[in-house]
């Protein structure tokens, strides 16, 4: 890592504290700092006209690089980690010749429909989720409980997800193998549409939240499933659903994996875990961490003065 890394990489807290409060993604973060430039600095009447945009332009171009290369190796990795994935779930499968049971027609059918329902991951009849019952906060009781992979398992499809994507499969429940040219789908920042040409849509529903479209990808996995991932623009929060039509899941019942978090550096962790504390704070109505300092403060400085009179004293 070069002495330049090591000197921006100091203020990567810092700025993931201000990206926090501009929920619009990075367009509003950079218009926010273009407008600190204008009131505050010389940036742009400082120099020879025209000046500030040779500086702009050279600097975006240098990251863009240092971004498409990393988002390059990411995808490599990603792509070699399924890869291996799928290829221990194909030897895991086989199993020794067992003794022949003649099965009648129906017997069949429900056992077939029984395997393709275990291959994709989805049930085949009414989702095997759980709703939440019994809770401290009312507005939870009746909330699904987050699957294995934070995300929910639905008749039509399963979806998981982590901090920074969605992953989403959806079985086409077909006959055939499927290619490009048998499908329709529509992905964009805010939607998605798609399933069997000459049928209705197997989804046809915006998102809550938008995704960046560029780092989003899908392909057709074994010939029979769909398979979408999804790169969330907000990287901070957990979604309750993949589509606005979606049940809701409890996003306070989310366990992330150990893994993941440990995938982050010290203060970029420390940050999320934080912001995960205050996140299920405020949906029980407690205070934040940065509340409760706050009020530790404010507690201690009156135990150092019990001779001043606070009684009036309104503090937020």
């Amino acid at each position: 890592m070069s002495g330049d890394d090591n000197q921006t990489e100091q203020f990567d807290s810092l700025f993931l504290s201000i990206a926090q409060h501009h929920p619009h993604g990075a367009s509003q973060l950079l218009d926010t700092f273009v407008s600190f430039l204008s009131r505050k600095t010389d940036f742009f009447t400082g120099g020879e006209e025209g000046a500030w945009e040779k500086l702009v332009m050279s600097t975006f171009r240098k990251y863009e690089q240092v971004s498409r290369k990393k988002h390059e190796t990411e995808l490599k990795e990603r792509r070699e980690r399924e890869a291996a994935k799928k290829k221990k779930q194909q030897e895991e499968e086989k199993v020794k010749p067992a003794e022949i049971t003649e099965l009648t027609d129906a017997e069949a059918e429900k056992l077939q429909a029984e395997l393709d329902a275990k291959k994709s991951g989805v049930s085949n009849g009414a989702p095997a989720v759980e709703k939440i019952e019994e809770d401290e906060d009312a507005s939870e009781i009746g909330k699904l409980k987050p699957n294995s992979g934070n995300g929910c398992d639905l008749d039509k499809y399963r979806w998981t997800q982590t901090l920074q994507d969605v992953e989403v499969r959806i079985p086409l429940k077909i006959n055939f193998r499927a290619k490009q040219k048998d499908l329709v789908v529509n992905l964009t920042k805010k939607h998605l549409t798609c399933g069997i040409k000459g049928q209705p849509p197997i989804v046809d529903d915006d998102f809550p939240h938008e995704i960046k479209l560029e780092e989003s990808t899908w392909v057709i996995e074994d010939g029979h499933t769909l398979l979408f991932n999804l790169e969330k623009i907000n990287k901070m929060n957990w979604w309750s659903k993949l589509v606005v039509s979606d049940p809701e899941i409890s996003t306070r019942k989310i366990n992330p994996e150990p893994s993941k978090l440990s995938d982050l550096d010290g203060e970029t962790r420390g940050l999320v875990e934080k912001m995960m504390y205050d996140q299920r704070q405020k949906e029980l109505g407690l205070p934040t961490s940065d509340e409760q300092k706050k009020q530790d403060v404010i507690k201690k400085f009156m135990e150092q003065h019990p001779e001043m009179d606070f009684s009036k004293c309104k503090f937020n």
